[in-house]
Order: structure tokens, then sequence, then C-alpha cells
């Protein structure tokens, strides 16, 4: 098991080395020997490291071997290729480089199967209730999106998405699961303070056999410090983003301090550099619905700005929707070239299917639609901020007491998408996030400048429609004044059937009129 506890600041922060302080193994040993390989040495002795507080975020690492779990996980797992869960608060927060990757807020999926007949079984359903509580899912093949894997090989098959979960049961699950004993209380508040981060990352595949579980928190004051714990090594750094000369532009640079604890008596300066699929836009957006909303809201993001990150590579800015069954976009309305271009959109390059435009809500099993379309920015030379409308379509939603209920919404992910020179290559990095749902639909080349989510108004990335829907209090008199409207028409057909009938009774028209013919023609 090992672990890194991250601390990064903003280019320009520093810390002093000597404000660090390291309590505990090797550290406080005699003839402890520096610059040990402890890669291989799982035997740590528990240590600390205190220093002042700061201004950073915080991002810590878990990684964990397979044969470490428990048994009833690497079975689950043994039927995985690949499983990526990505959790995003829905408060707005501050990211800073080089943990710049946004996904929309709320409960990502990203799976594939070891074989195709795991996709019919309900055990990771069955799995992610137990771990996470209320996740409303049977099977992967009913209630997961298919995700296209004909364009570029690096994307996950399925897709699963939900607006919010309750993380109680896994940070208890997490207590009982990864703290060696109930008296680990540093384990334990940790495990708490899950309940506060901004994302949350867990992801395993088949070829690593091991499972990263990563959790970040936003930028903010905190102090520095963190425990090791018996049989993990932790390597704790206090970094902050760099610009040396030497960087190329595709590259992101960082120094600052690095420790293993019960390793290392004090920090070590370190400098890297690293190519990055994921940059700062220095620009923001916030989404709101046009009022009134109606049955077909539109959805109107607003850009602060139009000019492209860079004027080295082509860029095309894009809005990734995670939409849940309760509202979906109409890809044939988005297939109109003039009316994309009266709302500043040029093109609809990606939708889940199958999306069923005349379903209710409550008879669809999916978990809804994720979209990808590309915006069209003015053509300004001077940047400004613009707009562009979104236009959706709710589904009849089920009877609710006092008739109407509330939907919620969540922000899309904006960035622009910029293609890097021909040759650039984007290994993995120590910050890198792969399998987000749509950097698997750009080729490997692909460079994702972020715009920021700011909302207008409520502190939140959750934008809510007040929906009309059948009042259940009233429902009785609805179904009894049907009932009766359709008797009293069965009964007025019935009326008018038996005037006519009293009129001139029964006869055999056809017949009576040949036979009229007939003693005509005789006469």
């Amino acid at each position: 098991m090992r672990e890194r506890i991250t601390f990064i600041q903003k280019q320009g922060d520093s810390i002093e080395p000597t404000t660090l302080k390291i309590k505990g193994g090797d550290a406080e040993k005699d003839g402890a020997e520096e610059g040990s390989d402890v890669e291989n040495d799982m035997d740590v002795d528990e240590a600390d490291l205190n220093g002042p507080e700061i201004q950073a975020a915080r991002e810590d690492r878990l990684t964990i071997a397979i044969d470490e779990l428990p048994t009833d996980l690497q079975a689950l797992l043994g039927t995985a290729h690949e499983l990526h869960i990505r959790y995003v608060s829905s408060q707005p927060y501050e990211a800073i480089t080089p943990l710049l990757a946004r996904l929309p807020p709320g409960f990502h999926l990203f799976y594939t199967p070891a074989r195709e007949a795991d996709a019919t079984s309900p055990a990771l359903c069955l799995a992610l209730n137990k771990v996470f509580g209320n996740v409303q899912c049977e099977n992967p093949q009913e209630s997961f999106a298919t995700l296209p894997r004909d364009r570029f090989s690096h994307s996950a098959a399925y897709q699963y998405y939900q607006q919010s979960v309750d993380f109680s049961p896994f940070i208890e699950y997490a207590k009982e699961r990864l703290c060696s004993s109930s008296k680990d209380q540093s384990c334990a508040s940790r495990a708490d303070r899950l309940a506060e981060a901004s994302t949350l990352d867990i992801s395993y595949d088949a070829i690593s056999h091991a499972v990263k579980l990563t959790a970040t928190w936003p930028y903010q004051k905190q102090e520095v410090h963190a425990t090791s714990r018996p049989q993990t090594r932790t390597e704790v750094g206090v970094l902050n983003s760099d610009r040396p000369g030497h960087v190329e532009p595709h590259e992101l640079a960082i120094s600052g301090l690095l420790t293993v604890l019960g390793q290392d008596k004090k920090p070590s300066a370190t400098m890297f550099a690293f190519a990055s699929r994921h940059r700062d836009a220095e620009s923001s957006f916030s989404a709101e619905f046009l009022e009134p909303t109606g049955l077909h809201p539109t959805l109107k993001l607003n850009l602060k700005s139009s000019k492209p990150p860079t004027e080295d590579a082509h860029c095309s800015p894009h809005a990734y929707f995670t939409l849940p069954k309760t509202i979906f976009a109409d890809r044939h309305q988005l297939s109109d070239d003039l009316f994309l271009a009266s709302k500043n959109l040029t093109g609809l390059r990606y939708i889940s299917q199958p999306v069923d435009l005349e379903a209710p809500e409550y008879v669809e099993k999916r978990w809804g639609s994720s979209l990808l379309l590309e915006l069209s920015p003015p053509e300004h030379e001077k940047s400004e901020s613009w707009t562009a409308q979104v236009p959706l379509h709710l589904r009849y939603l089920s009877p609710a007491e006092g008739g109407y209920t509330d939907i919620e919404v969540p922000y899309p992910a904006v960035f622009w998408a910029c293609t890097a020179e021909e040759g650039t290559k984007f290994p993995n990095n120590p910050f890198e996030k792969v399998n987000l749902g749509y950097d698997g639909l750009f080729g490997p080349r692909t460079v994702f400048w972020h715009f920021e989510p700011r909302p207008a108004t409520d502190n939140s990335l959750i934008n809510t429609i007040k929906v009309p829907v059948l009042d259940t209090n009233k429902a009785e008199w609805v179904s009894g004044g049907t009932g009766l409207a359709v008797l009293l028409g069965f009964a007025w057909i019935v009326w008018k059937l038996f005037g006519v009938l009293s009129k001139s009774g029964y006869q055999n028209q056809p017949a009576q009129a040949a036979e009229a013919a007939k003693i005509k023609k005789k006469q």
C-alpha cells in the first residue's frame, strides 16, 4: 500500500523548508541512513509532518494492490477490465494547476466488463448500493449508457451518472476496510474529511491490478499536516506551479519540497515537468434557464471570453452535458444548421444512445443521456463575453403532492478543445485524469482548456426547474371525472341510436330498395 499527500500552491507561492517539522520514524532514530530505498520497504514506522498554515489545494492518493483488498472486492473487480468512479461536488471550487480536469457535478461511473456476460450481471449495482447506499441501477446493460469505442480505443464501454449519492455509507465502509483498527483515529478523521472533498476518484484497471483512491480539497487556507501509517509508504509534497525557461508549451512545471515519512530527516527540493492535456483557460462561465421555462426549457451559457487560449493551434469551444432522465436533448432538432446558428451553436458532436423522445421518466431504466456540443463564439479580434443557448425537453414525471416537482440539472463542463502539434505525446503524469467521458470523444493529441464554472446567483453548480405534474391530492377527482365523462359520452351515443331506431325502426335498407326496384320494373 502506498500513499501520496500533496499540498499545491499557486505560482509564486513558497514555503520555508525549515518550517516543516518531521517527527517519528527514522528521522528520530540514531544511525538512520539517508537516501535508503524505501520503494520496496513496506515496513515503515509511523511518522508525522507538520508545518504552518498555507493557502493551497490538497490531493490525497492511496494506491492499494488488488491482493490487499477484501475477498469480496477482489471478486467484484475480477469481473471488470476497468472501473472508474468520479464524484464532483456541486459546490463551486477553484481548480489550480495541475488539478484542472473538470466534470459536471455528480456521481460518474465508467466501466468496461472483463466479459460481455458481466454486463448483464447485477453484481456491480449491488456492490455500488452497498458502498454508496442509493445508486439507482439494476445492471450495466439496462441502466448504463453505451459509449462509442470505434473512434478512440481509450474510452470505457459503459457510462453511468447520478446527480447525488449519500457518502455516509462509503465513509463508514472506508473506516471499516482501510483503517487498521477502531483506535486509528487519524485514519478515521481523514475518512470523515472525504465528505468535504471537491472531487473523489476511485480507479481500477486489470493491467495495473491496483485500486487508486484520490480525493482533492479546494484551494483554501489549511495547515500542512500528514501522518504515515504502518505498512504504508507515505510521500508528502508541498509543491507549486512553476515556469522555467526550458519547459515546452504543452508541458507544466512543478517545484517544491518532497518528503518520505519514516525515512527522510528533512524535505528535499525538487522540480519536474510533464505534458498535460488539461489546462486553465483563465476564464469562467455560468448557466441558467431562460424564464419562463415551460416544458421545453432553454439553458443559457454565459461565457466571459471568446478568445482562444492559444494562437498556435486550432481551438473550438465545447460543452459536455450529463442530463438526468428527467430531461433530454433532441438530436433531430440539433441537426438543423440554421437553428444552431441562431443559438450560437456549431453542431452536436455526440449524444448517447438510445434516447426515447416520448417515454415518461418513470418508465426509463437508463440513467439519462450525455451530449457534447460544439459552441460558436463571435468572430471578433478582442475578447468579449458571449452567450449560447441549448434547447432541452422535459419528460412527463410521476404525480406528486401539490402538483409540482423540482428537478435538478447540473452545470456542464465547458472547455476549449485544441489540437497539439504533430508528434506531441501525452504520457501519463502524476496528476492526470483519464476516462472523463468527453476525453474519449477526441483524439489523443487534444488539449482541454477549462472554463471555471461560477454561478451567477446561488452558490451551487445545479440549476433547479419547477415542473407541473399531476397533483396526487386531486388525482381521485381526475380519475372520477374521467370515468364520468366516458360514461356520459357512452350514454349520449346510446340515446342517439335509440332515437333513430324509435323513428324508423330496424330495416334492411339495401334489401328493401332492391325489392322496390323489382316491382317498378314489372310495372
